[in-house]
């Protein structure tokens, strides 16, 4: 529960924008220009903030940003790793997974892929609460949806 000091501190929120920038690529110019202008937002700064938190990450990797807008022209974000399917399409060696997922297999990743998948998954704001086991899982569930199968090892 909110204590009467956040409340009364809030900000009132004008929107909230979500965006897949590449890692280290955002620029003023679409899709983060037009997004953010018409909530007059400086897209400067959110471009120098963002390229700083994403310099860690290979360039061109895709991140999930969420951009809380205030009515106030001062803006918050966070960023999220790269989704499972795509960190599973670039284990596998795939541009895509199966057609027939269940009949036809796409390609083939190990339990280490996945191990390490569920650890770079886990420092995301929504699953630092999660074990790795249940994440793994979770990975392992998608894999197969996508027609990509799961081995102890690769022969």
């Amino acid at each position: 529960m909110a204590t009467l000091k956040e409340i009364i501190t809030r900000r009132p929120l004008a929107a909230t924008i979500r965006l897949r920038v590449d890692a280290g690529a955002a620029k003023p110019g679409p899709p983060v220009g037009p997004a953010l202008g018409q909530y007059k937002l400086n897209s400067m700064a959110f471009c120098k903030d963002f390229n700083a938190r994403t310099q860690n990450y290979k360039p061109g990797t895709p991140m999930s940003v969420t951009i809380s807008a205030f009515k106030d022209g001062t803006f918050e974000f966070t960023v999220k790793s790269p989704s499972v399917v795509w960190y599973l399409k670039k284990a596998a060696g795939v541009e895509s997974g199966s057609s027939r997922p269940g009949h036809v297999t796409a390609s083939t990743i190990t339990l280490k892929h996945v191990y390490e998948i569920a650890k770079i998954k886990q420092c995301d704001p929504y699953c630092q609460y999660m074990s790795l086991e249940s994440i793994s899982k979770s990975i392992i569930g998608t894999a197969n949806s996508m027609g990509i199968k799961v081995q102890r090892e690769l022969d």
